[in-house]
């Protein structure tokens, strides 16, 4: 059972939006929020950005970005769509034609920004073009770039000016019958960020795709990106998100999922409870950590562990953990399953130990899934 069937002050009422289609996923609607990253490699380079994408895809990204500056980037786009096990959405600025090529190509979902893609006649030809392939749509604002008669409205970047700018993009895209598309409103600030997601969220029931541009380094970044999108999916802001960080993109998608775990609105993996560690614990929990996180990567499965350096709280958050380690004494500790203390494991073998069980526990929660599916198919 959910918690939140028991803790109602746990809830996240999420927004009404309806919903598109990126490709294969489901964005908006009562779909799980996606988690998308960019990769940074040049777009000519196929084989580089290939593995990008396939590296995002296996830490668990749904949808992948890919930069179109060029007529050359266009024509590897088709062999990296061709390549990729995850939809591609095809970043366009500045080139209407590119978005016409990327959608040629293959590209599942076209990024535009109105602050530079040109005229209303181009963004129709754009429109025609993502019709034509089956291609949805993302109006991208963002305030670094916003058109020169809203800045002059306006006198500077602000929210009022960040959702006029996608509502008329939204107005062009609907006058020319076009309805798949999700928008975003980005800034670096996220107090500017926060309050023009509020604001679009208010005006439109597009799907909305969530983000803080960047943000910055791995630290900085992830940071920053937690407090404006964790703000944001609190409120029930947000259909898909994409983490924008100075890193790999395997590490956007890690800090995604994990704001995303944080309130419990998607989860996958190994999610960890452990103590920062003080003079009482009974084994080095920050080594111990370190190591689990790096030989539990491989879990898929939603499941809990903590690791916890001594007794004040190890007994207690084992007891809502799928496996659980507490320190103790004499070199040893307490091992729990399913909330319930188990059996003891000296330290020297427990790192060991640990992932046996909790692979094992991965195996059972697969099973009992798959015959709860079975169960729910048959009725």
């Amino acid at each position: 059972m959910s918690l939140n069937h028991i803790r109602p002050w746990r809830n996240i009422y999420r927004r009404k939006s309806r919903q598109i289609m990126v490709g294969t996923v489901p964005v908006g609607g009562d779909a799980p929020i996606s988690v998308q990253t960019m990769t940074n490699t040049a777009t000519t380079d196929v084989a580089a950005t290939v593995a990008q994408v396939q590296a995002a895809a296996e830490a668990g990204a749904d949808i992948v970005r890919v930069s179109v500056p060029d007529e050359a980037s266009a024509k590897a786009l088709k062999e990296i769509v061709a390549e990729s096990p995850v939809p591609i959405v095809a970043d366009i600025h500045f080139h209407y034609k590119r978005g016409i090529e990327a959608a040629e190509a293959g590209a599942s979902c076209l990024r535009i920004n109105p602050g530079n893609i040109g005229s209303e006649d181009r963004v129709r030809e754009v429109i025609a073009a993502a019709r034509d392939h089956g291609c949805s749509m993302r109006i991208g604002v963002n305030a670094g770039s916003l058109e020169k008669h809203l800045l002059e409205k306006y006198g500077e970047p602000c929210p009022e000016a960040m959702v006029e700018s996608g509502l008329e993009h939204i107005r062009i895209l609907q006058d020319n019958d076009f309805h798949e598309f999700k928008i975003s409103v980005k800034a670096s600030d996220v107090f500017l960020s926060a309050a023009a997601y509020q604001g679009i969220a208010d005006a439109t029931d597009a799907p909305i795709h969530l983000g803080i541009t960047e943000a910055g380094g791995l630290t900085s970044g992830t940071i920053k990106s937690a407090i404006g999108l964790g703000n944001l999916l609190w409120m029930g802001i947000g259909d898909t998100i994409r983490v924008s960080l100075s890193a790999d993109p395997v590490e956007e998608v890690k800090v995604g999922y994990e704001i995303l775990k944080s309130l419990g609105l998607r989860h996958r993996g190994v999610n960890i409870i452990s103590c920062p560690s003080c003079a009482r614990q009974g084994f080095d929990v920050i080594r111990t950590v370190e190591a689990l996180e790096a030989r539990l990567e491989h879990i898929k499965t939603p499941m809990s562990l903590s690791i916890i350096g001594c007794v004040v709280n190890g007994p207690g958050e084992a007891l809502m953990t799928d496996v659980g380690f507490t320190g103790g004494g004499a070199g040893s500790g307490m091992v729990y399953l399913a909330g319930k203390a188990s059996h003891k494991m000296s330290n020297d073998q427990m790192i060991e130990h640990i992932v046996e069980q909790v692979e094992k526990r991965a195996a059972e929660i697969e099973v009992e899934t798959a015959e709860e599916d079975d169960r729910t198919a048959a009725e």
